[in-house]
Protein backbone atom coordinates (compact mmCIF):
# COMPACT_ATOMS: atom_id res chain seq x y z
CA UNK A 1 0.00 0.00 0.00
CA UNK A 2 1.39 3.17 -0.96
CA UNK A 3 1.17 6.33 0.74
CA UNK A 4 1.49 9.97 -0.37
CA UNK A 5 2.69 12.96 1.56
CA UNK A 6 2.86 16.27 0.44
CA UNK A 7 4.64 19.20 2.38
CA UNK A 8 2.53 22.18 3.21
CA UNK A 9 4.26 26.12 3.14
CA UNK A 10 2.28 28.58 4.44
CA UNK A 11 3.26 31.94 4.10
CA UNK A 12 1.50 34.05 6.31
CA UNK A 13 3.17 31.56 9.41
CA UNK A 14 6.21 32.14 10.36
CA UNK A 15 9.37 30.22 8.90
CA UNK A 16 10.26 27.09 10.32
CA UNK A 17 13.68 27.20 12.81
CA UNK A 18 14.52 23.95 11.41
CA UNK A 19 14.93 21.66 9.10
CA UNK A 20 10.73 20.89 8.93
CA UNK A 21 7.39 21.55 7.26
CA UNK A 22 4.84 23.66 8.50
CA UNK A 23 2.43 20.40 7.63
CA UNK A 24 2.19 17.46 5.79
CA UNK A 25 -0.82 15.83 4.39
CA UNK A 26 -1.12 12.36 4.03
CA UNK A 27 -3.82 10.17 4.36
CA UNK A 28 -6.45 11.98 4.80
CA UNK A 29 -5.04 14.74 7.28
CA UNK A 30 -2.37 17.37 7.73
CA UNK A 31 -0.32 16.84 10.15
CA UNK A 32 1.02 20.54 11.71
CA UNK A 33 4.67 20.74 13.20
CA UNK A 34 4.36 22.72 16.24
CA UNK A 35 4.18 26.46 16.33
CA UNK A 36 5.51 28.34 18.81
CA UNK A 37 4.33 32.24 19.64
CA UNK A 38 6.00 33.91 16.60
CA UNK A 39 4.32 37.19 15.03
CA UNK A 40 4.50 35.68 11.57
CA UNK A 41 5.52 39.68 10.41
CA UNK A 42 7.98 40.13 12.77
CA UNK A 43 9.32 36.68 13.66
CA UNK A 44 9.87 37.67 17.52
CA UNK A 45 7.98 36.27 20.27
CA UNK A 46 4.77 37.78 21.00
CA UNK A 47 4.24 40.23 24.22
CA UNK A 48 2.71 39.50 27.09
CA UNK A 49 1.67 36.18 29.11
CA UNK A 50 1.16 32.72 28.48
CA UNK A 51 -1.73 33.27 27.75
CA UNK A 52 -1.07 35.50 24.30
CA UNK A 53 1.85 33.12 23.40
CA UNK A 54 -1.45 30.46 23.42
CA UNK A 55 -3.33 32.50 21.49
CA UNK A 56 -0.52 33.31 18.90
CA UNK A 57 0.00 29.56 18.60
CA UNK A 58 -3.37 28.32 17.41
CA UNK A 59 -3.28 31.65 14.89
CA UNK A 60 -0.24 29.99 13.54
CA UNK A 61 -1.51 26.64 13.53
CA UNK A 62 -5.00 28.28 11.77
CA UNK A 63 -2.49 29.64 9.24
CA UNK A 64 -0.89 26.00 8.52
CA UNK A 65 -3.89 24.70 8.21
CA UNK A 66 -5.48 26.90 5.69
CA UNK A 67 -2.49 26.48 3.38
CA UNK A 68 -3.22 22.81 3.44
CA UNK A 69 -7.27 23.50 2.41
CA UNK A 70 -8.59 22.74 5.90
CA UNK A 71 -9.50 24.80 9.29
CA UNK A 72 -8.29 23.97 12.94
CA UNK A 73 -11.76 23.90 14.05
CA UNK A 74 -11.19 19.93 12.04
CA UNK A 75 -8.38 19.43 14.42
CA UNK A 76 -8.77 15.70 16.06
CA UNK A 77 -5.30 15.99 18.24
CA UNK A 78 -3.90 18.86 19.27
CA UNK A 79 -0.12 18.54 21.41
CA UNK A 80 0.51 20.99 23.90
CA UNK A 81 3.98 22.03 25.94
CA UNK A 82 4.55 24.32 28.04
CA UNK A 83 7.77 25.26 30.24
CA UNK A 84 5.64 25.61 33.46
CA UNK A 85 2.97 23.90 34.35
CA UNK A 86 1.76 26.25 36.97
CA UNK A 87 -0.07 27.80 33.77
CA UNK A 88 -1.78 25.57 32.87
CA UNK A 89 -5.42 27.36 33.64
CA UNK A 90 -4.31 30.41 31.51
CA UNK A 91 -3.27 27.90 28.36
CA UNK A 92 -6.82 26.21 29.36
CA UNK A 93 -8.55 29.71 28.85
CA UNK A 94 -7.15 30.80 25.87
CA UNK A 95 -7.46 27.51 24.16
CA UNK A 96 -10.80 27.49 24.99
CA UNK A 97 -11.71 30.42 22.90
CA UNK A 98 -10.78 28.37 19.87
CA UNK A 99 -12.13 25.06 20.79
CA UNK A 100 -15.48 26.23 22.97
CA UNK A 101 -17.33 23.12 21.74
CA UNK A 102 -16.14 19.56 20.91
CA UNK A 103 -12.93 19.79 20.99
CA UNK A 104 -10.22 17.87 20.05
CA UNK A 105 -8.23 14.97 21.87
CA UNK A 106 -5.73 16.55 23.83
CA UNK A 107 -2.25 16.21 25.64
CA UNK A 108 -0.63 19.09 27.67
CA UNK A 109 3.14 17.97 28.50
CA UNK A 110 5.76 19.80 30.55
CA UNK A 111 8.84 20.11 28.93
CA UNK A 112 12.09 22.10 30.56
CA UNK A 113 12.76 24.51 27.85
CA UNK A 114 11.56 25.45 24.44
CA UNK A 115 12.66 27.09 21.17
CA UNK A 116 13.63 30.29 21.50
CA UNK A 117 12.32 31.24 25.24
CA UNK A 118 8.93 30.62 24.14
CA UNK A 119 6.49 29.57 27.04
CA UNK A 120 4.39 27.38 25.18
CA UNK A 121 4.37 25.31 21.31
CA UNK A 122 1.45 23.63 20.11
CA UNK A 123 0.78 20.87 17.57
CA UNK A 124 -1.69 19.44 15.97
CA UNK A 125 -3.97 16.84 13.74
CA UNK A 126 -6.45 18.22 11.70
CA UNK A 127 -8.74 16.08 9.19
CA UNK A 128 -9.20 16.76 5.73
CA UNK A 129 -12.61 18.03 4.81
CA UNK A 130 -14.38 15.11 2.22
Amino acid sequence: MSHHRHAITADNAPAAVGPYSHAVQSGGFLFLSGQTPLDPATGKLVEGGVGDQTRRCLENLQAVAQAGGASLADAVRVGIYVTDMGTFADVNEAYATFFAADPPARSTIGVAALPLGAQVEIDAIVALPD
